[in-house]
């Protein structure tokens, strides 16, 4: 296997390891300061631990819920098994960050001067600490993620390779700065203080997946070229700028689609993948890079792809224009064929995803007549009733996934291979988040007990 290495990127990420150097000062005062994120987590973490250490006292013994052989065949679903404290997932209303839902969310959280729709780093700001920073904090928070976004130099695996397989590869190129491996190293950190190098390695990791997802993108779309980050701008606008892509309003779409595919609760697959390597101490490089590898997979992060593809699929069939009679009659070819509807459906939800009717309302104010936009609203219409009448589908409504692929493709971003990797930065918000809160909470190592067919044939027959 020849392996690349890009000359261009790496002097440019290497000046970038230099501004580091030069900007340690500014780093040192934001430190010091009240508008410090740290600083903020040192506060709260106590009384948090007082908290967990009288819930286990006082109702350890508690039942919350009854565990079926369903539950146990069926990959879990429905069991109650998980402490995650930033996200809590509602059937009916979906997500709620911290208490917030994504519509309160976009009321309540600061946006750019420039835009309507919440940062990411204010979103960051509320999963740690459960509270709405200031324009200060959130300003101070946008600067020191921008100081810590130096990448070192990477040799990335062949340009044939699946961007998800580069991106992953890449986080785990990262694994050899982190700072709590080399504080659990030396030995002289007490328990109670393994959160302080898991913050350091969560948000320098948060800081940098957008500079290392934009240099796969770059070198396998784009011939190469690398955009370097740009100080001035925020989270959002900056992965936007190093992608290639500047357009104010596409600037805003990454900001509304971080903030909003950030967390999703701690039982799905990439989220769940990270707090479990996690909870073996293992460091958030090393626990990111598995919760990437499960968002790969065509039954979670990938879903956004397969919905696109799908989409140009109609209409290299049936054309743009495609009546919705005639969309009925292409559902129903689809279903009878023995596949699905691609971004339909949910393991939790039963109603219509939040994410998608924020993504939705952002196309009918920024594109109402794109073609695609177009058909996705007709799916909207003429889907659940199908899903409906087969019966067989607890959720008819559409997610996340279902809208996302048609307003990237809008902007210029036509890359459907690419997509997942665009949730897997978003999703280091959250999962760098909780593993923060895992480690100040002294979360322990996760072991279920699991059983075979012949115990559970024998306990059913013991318990008819």
């Amino acid at each position: 296997m020849v392996f690349f290495r890009s000359v261009s990127a790496i002097s440019r990420l290497r000046s970038r390891a230099v501004q580091q150097s030069s900007l340690s000062n500014s780093v040192r005062w934001l430190h010091s300061s009240e508008l410090d994120l740290k600083s903020q987590m040192q506060e709260i973490i106590p009384e948090q631990q007082d908290r967990l250490k009288k819930l286990k006292s006082e109702h350890g013994k508690v039942p919350v819920g009854n565990i079926t052989v369903d539950m146990v065949l069926g990959g879990m679903r429905g069991m109650t098994g998980l402490l995650w404290e930033t996200s809590l997932l509602d059937a009916d209303e979906g997500i709620r960050f911290r208490g917030m839902s994504i519509p309160e969310c976009q009321k309540v959280l600061p946006s750019a001067e420039s835009g309507e729709e919440p940062l990411p780093e204010i979103l960051l700001w509320l999963l740690l600490t459960g509270k709405v920073p200031t324009k200060e904090q959130a300003n101070a928070l946008s600067t020191e993620l921008a100081h810590r976004a130096a990448v070192p130099a990477i040799d990335a695996l062949p340009s044939t390779a699946h961007p998800m397989t580069q991106f992953a590869s890449g986080v785990m190129a990262l694994q050899v700065q982190s700072e709590f491996q080399k504080a659990y190293e030396q030995g002289d950190i007490s328990k109670s203080k393994y959160w302080e190098p898991t913050f350091e390695d969560a948000l320098n990791l948060i800081a940098r997946v957008p500079v290392v997802a934009s240099y796969v993108y770059r070198r396998m779309y784009k011939d190469g070229s690398i955009i370097p980050l740009d100080d001035s701008l925020d989270y959002g606008a900056n992965f936007s700028h190093m992608l290639g892509f500047d357009s104010p309003q596409m600037k805003e779409l990454m900001r509304l689609y971080v903030t909003i595919h950030s967390d999703h609760e701690g039982g799905n697959v990439s989220a769940h993948a990270g707090h479990l390597v996690g909870s073996a101490l293992s460091d958030p490089y090393l626990s990111f890079a598995a919760a990437l590898n499960g968002l790969a997979g065509p039954l979670h992060g990938l879903a956004n792809q397969e919905v696109l593809l799908w989409i140009k699929l109609v209409v290299e069939e049936c054309g743009e224009s495609i009546s919705k009679e005639q969309l009925k009659d292409y559902v129903w070819k689809t279903l009878n064929s023995g596949k699905v509807v691609p971004g339909y459906g949910h393991g939790v939800l039963r109603k219509t995803d939040p994410r998608y009717i924020c993504q939705r309302e952002f196309a009918l104010k920024h594109l109402p007549d794109d073609p695609l936009f177009q058909l996705v609203s007709k799916l909207y219409e003429v889907v659940p009733p199908i899903l409906t009448e087969l019966g067989k589908v607890k959720n008819p409504w559409p997610n996340v996934d279902a809208h996302s692929g048609v307003l990237l493709n809008y902007y210029g971003l036509t890359e459907a291979r690419y997509y997942t990797v665009l949730f897997g930065v978003s999703r280091s918000l959250g999962i760098c988040s909780q593993l923060i809160w895992d480690r100040a909470l002294g979360l322990p190592l996760e072991r279920p007990k699991s059983v075979n067919m012949d115990w559970l044939d024998n306990f059913t027959r013991l318990n008819r």
